[in-house]
Parts: C-alpha cells; structure tokens; sequence
C-alpha cells in the first residue's frame, strides 16, 4: 500500500484545509474562534433542507446526540463521516496496511489527505442511503412549484445540500482544533447533548400522558395532583440517579491518575509530573465504538427499506427481529426488563442481546483505545520523544528516547486497555437504566468527559498566557 500511496501523494497533499496559525494564537482569540463556530453550528442545526418532506424518517433517530447533527437539517450528517473515517483510518493502521511517519513535515501531510480523502467519501457514502433508501424524501410540492414534478431533480439537491453540511462540520472542526480550544468534534457533541439535557430536566410540555417530559416539571405535577408517584416517576427517577452517578463517577475517574516524576536537564532543580490519566485515551475510543455499531444499524435499515430482510426487519428505526435487533445496542429499562415490558421476545434472547452489547462496547473500547493512542501520537514511542525534545528525563534514568519508551511501556499501555474497559462497562451501565434528555448514556458520559478535559485545556492555556515561556518548554509555541 505503500506504492500506492506515493502515487496519491499529489492528490493527498492538495486536499483543501484549514490555514494554520504562524505563531501562538492569543486565549482571548481562541475563546472568540470558539464561541463563533458554535454558534455557527446552532446556526446551521436550525436551517432546514429545502425540498425536504417533513414526513421524512430519520435513520440516525437513536445516533441523534452522538452525531452532533439535527434531522432535517443542513448537519443532518453531524460528525459521523468524520468517526467514520477515523475508524477505517485506524484499523489500517492497526493492521499495518500502511506505514506513514508522522513524525516529518511528509507524513503529517500524507496522514491529513489521507484522513481528510476518507472524510469527503464517508460524507457521500453516509448521504446516499438516506436518499436511496427513501429516509429522505423529495416534498411533491415543492417538486411542483420549482422542478416541474421532477422529484429527481429535488432529490438530488438535497443530497447536495446534506453534503454541504458535512462539508461545512469539516472545517468547523478544522478551525476550533487549529484556532480554538479543545476539538469541533467534542464541542458539538457537547453543544448538541447538553441543549437535549437541559431540556430532558425542565421541559413541561406533556408527550405520553397528561403530565410535562421534563423531570423537574413532572415531579413537580405529579407531587401536586398527588398521582402514582411509581407509576408515573419511576423511569425518571432512575434516570435521575443514573445522571448523577455517571457525573460523579466521571469527574472523580479524570482526575485518577498515576504520576511520573520529570527532571529537566539544564533548568537545575525544575521538576515536573507526566501525568498517565485512567482514562488516557479519553472517551474518544467510546464514540468510535458507538459510530460503528450506527452505521451497522444504518446498513440493516437501509437493506430493509429496499425489500432485504434478511437481517432484520425494522419499524421506522428500531430493529424488531433479525441479526440487527441481537447487535442493536441497549439504549434503556424498556430494552431488556422484560418482566415490566412487553418486548416480544424471549428472555433468553434479551439476555443474548445484553451480552453481545456488553462484548462489542467493553472489547471494543479496549481495542479502539489502544489504536487511538497510536494515531494520535500518545504512545509510549511518542510521548518518549516528546519528553526527550523538551529537554525533560525521569530521574535516575539516562536520556535516551529508548530508555524512556521501555520504562513509559510499563504504564501507557495497561491504563490505555484499563481505561477503555472501564469507560466501556460505564457506558453500558449508563444505558441500561437511561438518563434524563433524549441523550443515550454514552452521550451523557462523553458530555461529562469532553467538557471536563476542555476545562483542563482552558487551565492550561490561562497558565501559559501568564507564563509565556511555558510555551516553548511544554512545545506549544
């Protein structure tokens, strides 16, 4: 694949991007590059597709809060192309099917077309089904009024317009990771998930019976009118408690870490600590394997929507039988206590289906997460390198990058897979007893992370404003 990608290089070094800065870039400019892109992105949540038939199904119904996108908007797609691509980038790599240095000015290059190339292909990949398939449909009328009736001519502008959108999610997250702070990825989930949770607590508009969704509303109704407080509060108020746990749970996990004593070489007496957090990969790793299982469940829906049954039938977006319904991951109580709900199927499989969901996301998590750290250059290679150009060494060990990588493998790998399982196993807890919003636990965990971390960023950047010569020692300048 090597020879392959020579000849692409061209094509690869060409992709279009995002200018990165020439020098350091102020905090106060990083707050407003940050704060304009996400409003840029409430912006777009709310510009709906022309030509779109509001009768039109949604085939990321249950992926909505983890794809950062809005149906029936331009973002339709979110960021899954970007996840996408990134996971079939990974599992090259993973399988040694290319071998790019990113350590030069060449690799970096041949590793960001290549990444951006999958990106744009993923986006066209992602937008077809849902015309194809019929999830997005022409509206007859505007066919009528603009397109002489040609619904063709409709549907393909809606295909344009949704792979403008992706487009567009591309280099917004291009310029808050080269402008901003933290990642655009991680700044629309939290975007997208915190405006769902905040209206999951104070929502009173009824849906199912005649008291409010949102939980505070409700509890207040329901107090007041002095209903069954179990039959109407239950769900809710394990949700509630699941909410908290998971928020308590993460914050306490990310600031869990084992700590390396650093020594620099010709700043006598300045000590330092790398921290190996618990959850070294971040909760990235999570969001690969969640993707992965919602282009599964996209690819079941699309083939049953077209005639082919024969991994599972679907009604609108739930899988009701099939392959799809055992890989269908649990997204609440109403998915696997079949004691209190009427599941149609036996509890043999319910627990079949448990188990699977269970295995994917806890090995899966493990796996992406130790692929994860080798492409984002936080293994023990690299961080040795990294410590070694920062004139950095660990006491009573000489200075030599392999040196450095064989004492660093002792930690990085056994809490990168540690960390990954964890995350895993808490992802699966949060789901199984929900949370409040219309989020899917692995949101609300990925929320409490993401902007945990960002915290931690914004910190950091604050201290280097006030000390300007940390840049250069920590290699930010």
């Amino acid at each position: 694949m090597g020879e392959l990608l020579d000849r692409m290089e061209p094509l690869l070094a060409a992709m279009p991007t995002v200018k990165s800065p020439e020098g350091h870039v102020h905090f106060k400019n990083k707050l407003i590059w940050t704060a304009g892109i996400l409003i840029l992105y409430f912006v777009l949540t709310n510009i709906p597709l022309f030509g779109l038939d509001p009768s039109s199904q949604d085939i990321f119904f249950y992926w909505r809060a983890l794809l950062a996108g809005s149906n029936g908007s331009l973002i339709q797609l979110g960021i899954g192309p970007i996840v996408t691509a990134s996971i079939v980038l990974q599992l090259l790599k993973g399988a040694d099917l290319f071998h790019i240095d990113t350590s030069d000015m060449r690799g970096q290059i041949l590793y960001m077309g290549l990444q951006k190339l999958l990106i744009f292909v993923m986006i066209i990949i992602e937008a077809a089904p849902n015309l194809i398939g019929g999830f997005l449909r022409p509206d007859p009328i505007i066919a009528d009024m603009f397109f002489g009736g040609n619904l063709f001519l409709v549907s393909v502008l809606i295909f344009l317009q949704v792979c403008l959108g992706g487009l567009l999610i591309v280099f917004m997250d291009e310029v808050v990771t080269k402008w901003g702070i933290g990642s655009g990825v991680g700044l629309f989930i939290i975007a997208g998930i915190s405006e769902a949770i905040i209206n999951g607590f104070i929502n009173w508009a009824p849906v199912t019976d005649q008291y409010p969704v949102g939980f505070f509303p409700r509890l207040a109704a329901v107090l007041m009118d002095g209903a069954n407080f179990l039959q109407y509060m239950s769900t809710d108020m394990i949700a509630f408690v699941t909410t908290i746990a998971i928020f308590l749970v993460i914050v306490y996990v990310e600031s869990t870490r084992i700590e390396i004593p650093m020594a620099h070489a010709q700043v006598r007496g300045a000590r330092a600590r790398f921290p190996v957090k618990l959850i070294y990969a971040s909760v990235l790793p999570m969001i690969l394997v969640r993707v992965l299982q919602a282009n599964i469940q996209m690819i079941g829906l699309f083939l049953s929507n077209v005639g082919i049954t024969i991994f599972g039938v679907f009604e609108g977006a739930t899988p009701l039988n099939g392959i799809m319904w055992f890989l269908a991951p649990i997204n609440g109580p109403s998915d696997w206590m079949w004691w209190a709900y009427d599941l149609g199927h036996a509890p043999w499989e319910v627990l079949l289906r448990m188990g699977l969901d269970i295995l994917v996301v806890v090995v899966g998590g493990a796996i992406f997460a130790l692929f994860w750290i080798k492409t984002a250059g936080m293994d023990s290679k690299d961080v040795a390198r990294q410590i070694q150009l920062s004139g950095m060494s660990i006491p009573g060990y000489r200075r030599n990058p392999q040196v450095l990588e064989k004492y660093l493998d002792r930690y990085i790998p056994r809490v990168t897979v540690i960390g990954g399982v964890f995350i895993g196993v808490l992802s699966v807890f949060a789901n199984l007893f929900g949370v409040i919003g219309a989020v899917s636990g692995t949101g609300l965990l990925l929320t409490v992370s993401i902007t945990y971390r960002l915290y931690e960023e914004i910190a950091s950047q604050q201290i280097m404003e006030m000390y300007p010569f940390m840049r250069t020692f920590f290699g930010k300048e």
